[in-house]
């Protein structure tokens, strides 16, 4: 079991895989073959220098510079953020140099050889898409309401025991311009979501969000799944009125009946959250590589934190499959870089502290560790904060870091299933599955009620190719209706993104 890595033979740092004593020697064998002794205890996760290092020098790590450092450090010392400064700055100008196509080869083998071999159980909806739940899900389209559609799930829930879920939120009216549209869009794209066998929408009557336009906006709908009202036109108890509508969609979805369904069907969201110093090289190169499995499969997962791109933009640019595509790209990123300048907020505010105390230094090492989870396939589509999916294989997804945030906008695109690394863990769910993967044993170990797979093992006594297997077993059960654990803990909820006047 190694104790530190240098991640590329270009890097002039490498990281402690666990805590690391001042004295340590540490020895590389592979070119450019080196050792060096610690002149300071080593954190997990942390950095070291391998060489000398002149104040103001570019640190490399992954083989690219994550920043410069602000005083000079002799061979073996702790390169933390206290030393180490963001070279990021500004709008940039980008020119596409589209890289080699190189087919990533995964631990099925041949990806011809293997396509079309996998299946999930999900269910077949009427409009051709797949979802790996069968749920009734209650939605307001303003907060007002939210108490009456939390009693109508608790009260269904009680009567049927079938999955019924309100999702409530703050939002649908006293809102303008681009805020009202993203909460109207992200509610919309809930309702066609496949994971969903039914949906009772719940408005007041006098909000913004007002419900003849909003189901302008929604378009047709299965009348015997989806249904409407607005509390303020009921005469009477709104509640029993509500659990009527309840009992007309529990008797069309009820019955639904999972399947086999191609590896295809699977939209699968990339998010990380809580990084620290190994989500670089052991939960999101898993991810990465299981990303570019399913894409091998015909199927389709998404990467969003456009701010946590910053820094690493251009590889995902220049994996563009066309110069269309690396246009949309360079907008992503310069239109979010101007939402920061425009609200005179640093573009660069990151990281967090708790990636710092995870190792993780500057906005540069943040995001190339985040980006590793799109694997290595070709960039097949953009889509703005709300869009709904319409392009398979890898897309990028326009939504700030924020976990809830950019994991709700995951999902509204259209992804049944949310993958989430963390090496600080964190406890939450969106409104699909929203599975766990932690980046150190100990995290894994010391809080197992929201760690659902444990990639720390990589470092340890597994390979990444065995534990690439099991994770996609694990994955494509969770796919075929194995709760994970924000479900099995009853933690669901919706962030909608806002950047505005509230009136």
């Amino acid at each position: 079991m190694a104790d530190y890595i240098r991640i590329n033979p270009a890097d002039n740092v490498a990281v402690a895989l666990h805590p690391l004593a001042k004295g340590t020697v540490a020895i590389f064998s592979e070119a450019p073959a080196l050792s060096v002794e610690l002149i300071e205890d080593i954190p997990q996760g942390h950095k070291f220098t391998l060489r000398d290092m002149a104040d103001g020098e570019n640190v490399i790590k992954y083989g690219y510079p994550i920043g410069h450092l602000t005083r000079a450090a002799a061979a073996g010392s702790h390169i933390d953020h206290n030393c180490i400064k963001t070279n990021l700055s500004g709008l940039l100008e980008y020119k596409y140099e589209p890289l080699p196509r190189v087919e990533a080869v995964s631990e099925t083998g041949s990806h011809e050889a293997s396509k079309g071999q996998f299946t999930f159980r999900g269910y077949r909806r009427a409009d051709g898409q797949v979802g790996v739940r069968n749920q009734i899900w209650i939605i307001p389209t303003v907060g007002c309401v939210n108490g009456a559609c939390q009693t109508l799930a608790e009260r269904f829930r009680t009567e049927t025991g079938f999955e019924v879920f309100a999702f409530t939120h703050n939002y649908g009216c006293s809102q303008l311009g681009p805020d009202h549209e993203n909460t109207r869009t992200i509610l919309a794209d809930m309702i066609h979501h496949p994971n969903a066998g039914g949906v009772l929408v719940v408005g007041l009557g006098c909000e913004n969000n007002q419900m003849s336009a909003f189901r302008e906006l929604v378009g047709p709908v299965d009348e015997a799944r989806v249904k409407f009202f607005e509390t303020q036109k009921i005469q009477g108890d709104e509640i029993e009125y509500g659990l009527e509508r309840l009992r007309e969609i529990y008797s069309a979805c009820k019955d639904d009946a999972r399947e086999d369904v191609p590896v295809s069907e699977l939209r699968v969201g990339l998010k990380c959250g809580g990084s620290d110093g190994l989500s670089g090289i052991t939960a999101n190169p898993l991810l990465g590589r299981f990303s570019d499995w399913i894409v091998s499969q015909g199927g389709t997962t998404v990467l969003t934190e456009v701010p946590e791109m910053f820094g690493a933009e251009t590889i995902l640019m220049n994996r563009c499959a066309n110069e269309g595509l690396f246009n949309e790209t360079v907008d992503l990123i310069n239109n979010f870089k101007s939402y920061f300048i425009k609200n005179e907020m640093p573009v660069y505010e990151n990281p967090s502290p708790g990636n710092k105390a995870g190792g993780i230094s500057t906005l540069e090492e943040k995001s190339l560790g985040c980006t590793q989870k799109s694997g290595s396939s070709p960039v097949r589509g953009v889509l703005e904060y709300g869009q709904r999916l319409r392009q398979k294989g890898l897309n990028l997804l326009s939504a700030p870091g924020n976990d809830l945030v950019a994991s709700t906008a995951l999902a509204a695109c259209g992804c049944q299933i949310v993958l989430f690394t963390t090496g600080r863990g964190t406890p939450f769910g969106t409104f699909v599955p929203t599975m766990k993967i932690s980046t150190n044993s100990e995290l894994a170990s010391r809080k197992p009620g929201w760690i659902d797979f444990n990639a720390g093992v990589i470092v340890e006594d597994s390979s990444m190719e065995e534990t690439a297997a099991r994770f996609r077993d694990f994955v494509l059960a969770a796919a075929s209706g194995e709760p994970v654990n924000n479900e099995r803990n009853g933690w669901r909820e919706i962030a909608i993104f806002k950047s505005g006047v509230t009136l």
